[in-house]
């Protein structure tokens, strides 16, 4: 694994991102029951990746308002109070990458050699859904797993955070049939992609 310094958000982060799968992403290659996706949704993707690569640029320059919002928050209270209630201290990262730098994942940050931490802070009444619910909401069980597949890590923490309501704080386990579900993913993924951009480029010549 290998880390870049940069600052999430920034136009930085973005162009690290630009022309690879990411953890965030991940969802549009593999189902919450972690069967690999075909149809729209992984060609779309795979559509938007092979033209940022050729591009040499991402093409969603612009985080919008909630996402700012919510950045802010995290930095200035979900993780403090993670580090001030649990005793996690949490070491905060810009982007780590597989060695083949062609899978990327943006944790909200490292715990030890072991672990990291995923946090949302959504709007209030999506956090009492993930309160009633008591899970890691599907929405995000990709990202999770995807960065503990990029890390190489055993656990990782989803925490959902508002400051008004109790907090939601999961402890997620490695659990190798889920990498090994996601590695075929991202094979099965890669070999559409080399392929597609091996004939755009062809096309050019």
């Amino acid at each position: 694994m290998k880390t870049l310094d940069v600052k999430q958000g920034s136009s930085e982060w973005l162009w690290a991102r630009a022309g690879i799968v990411t953890a965030s992403e991940l969802d549009n290659l593999i189902s919450p029951t972690w069967k690999i996706r075909d149809g729209d949704t992984p060609a779309t993707y795979m559509h938007m990746k092979i033209a940022e690569k050729l591009m040499g640029q991402p093409i969603n320059l612009e985080l919008d308002t909630f996402a700012m919002d919510q950045g802010r928050m995290l930095e200035s209270e979900a993780i403090p109070w993670l580090t001030f209630m649990h005793g996690i201290n949490v070491e905060r990262v810009g982007m780590c990458l597989t060695d083949d730098s062609r899978v990327g994942a943006s944790p909200d940050g490292l715990i030890g050699e072991d672990g990291g931490v995923e946090v949302k802070c959504p709007r209030p009444q999506t956090h009492v859904k993930y309160l009633l619910n008591g899970v890691v909401p599907t929405a995000y069980l990709a990202q999770v797993h995807g960065s503990l597949w990029v890390t190489g890590r055993k656990f990782w923490y989803f925490l959902s955070y508002s400051r008004q309501f109790p907090k939601l704080l999961i402890r997620v386990e490695r659990d190798e049939a889920i990498m090994s579900a996601i590695s075929r993913a991202i094979e099965t993924y890669y070999k559409a992609f080399d392929a597609g951009l091996a004939k755009i480029n062809q096309l050019k010549s």
